[in-house]
């Protein structure tokens, strides 16, 4: 396990380097938040308690979505891209003779990538929100720890979900499509839009039940103490599981690839 602890300490380390691109997005999440509280403000103020939620609710999820968004991989997890290119090349082929298994190597990868993000990208927004506008904000220390177990639970479902979306060039000569999809849905199936509690009748049941509500739905759930208890335990478990079944489509995936391997284009 120390060689993946190393891997995960490289990558935020390596993302620690690229100080410009944390600041544009640092920018880019406080002003896509501002245009969004404003925005639920609005509509908040025409349908009080929307989807549960008081206004102060409201706004502290929205800045939650700023702070998760690039963390949890929402429109992207980051690593699918140099991952797709190295299957199209064939450099892949020098990835599986390491003494390393492929998902944890990259499972690792993100790991550090999202620790970073979280850090860099994730508390300045939040905290400026926090400032800018009235926000619910936990009482207990416990609600922020069982907010980052949740988190760390998101970045594991998000890593199995672009993981699978990787993994698909190895029978795809352009995975682009692929990748679309897959950041469509996140944005949509994740709450960053609205919260799932908002969808309408069958659509929002469907909506909830996706694993993309892992990476953004239920940690603000979590982070706004609407999942307490038995609830939590809930909220844990259904992470947890959607976790599990993605991380282990993504092993007899890669098992099933690398016993067929067609090299695109090299």
């Amino acid at each position: 396990m120390g060689l993946y602890a190393a891997v995960a300490a490289g990558g935020f380390r390596r993302h620690a380097t690229y100080r410009v691109a944390t600041a544009a997005g640092v920018f880019t999440n406080t002003v896509f938040g501002f245009i969004l509280a404003y925005t639920y403000m609005a509509l908040w103020d025409e349908r009080p308690g929307l989807g549960g939620y008081d206004m102060a609710e409201a706004l502290a999820y929205v800045w939650i979505g700023q702070a998760l968004l690039a963390t949890c991989g929402l429109m992207g997890g980051g690593f699918e891209d140099e991952l797709m290119e190295r299957i199209r090349t064939g450099d892949i082929a020098v990835d599986l003779y390491r003494p390393a298994d492929l998902q944890l190597w990259w499972l690792s990868v993100a790991v550090g990538r999202s620790a970073f993000l979280l850090l860099g990208r994730g508390v300045v927004p939040m905290a400026i929100g926090a400032l800018a506008f009235d926000i619910a904000l936990p009482g207990s220390a416990l609600t922020w720890l069982a907010f980052l177990v949740s988190v760390a639970l998101g970045v594991l479902v998000s890593f199995a979900v672009w993981f699978l979306v990787a993994l698909s060039a190895f029978w795809l000569m352009d995975g682009a499509g692929v990748v679309q999809v897959a950041w469509l849905s996140g944005t949509f199936f994740s709450g960053m839009l609205l919260p799932l509690t908002v969808f309408p009748g069958v659509l929002g049941e469907v909506a909830r039940m996706l694993p993309w509500a892992s990476m953004l739905q239920v940690p603000a759930d979590v982070f706004l103490e609407k999942r307490t208890g038995w609830g939590l335990a809930e909220a844990y478990a259904f992470q947890g599981g959607w976790a599990l079944i993605l991380l282990l489509a993504g092993r007899v995936l890669q098992a099933v690839a690398t016993r067929r391997v067609v090299v695109q284009g090299g």
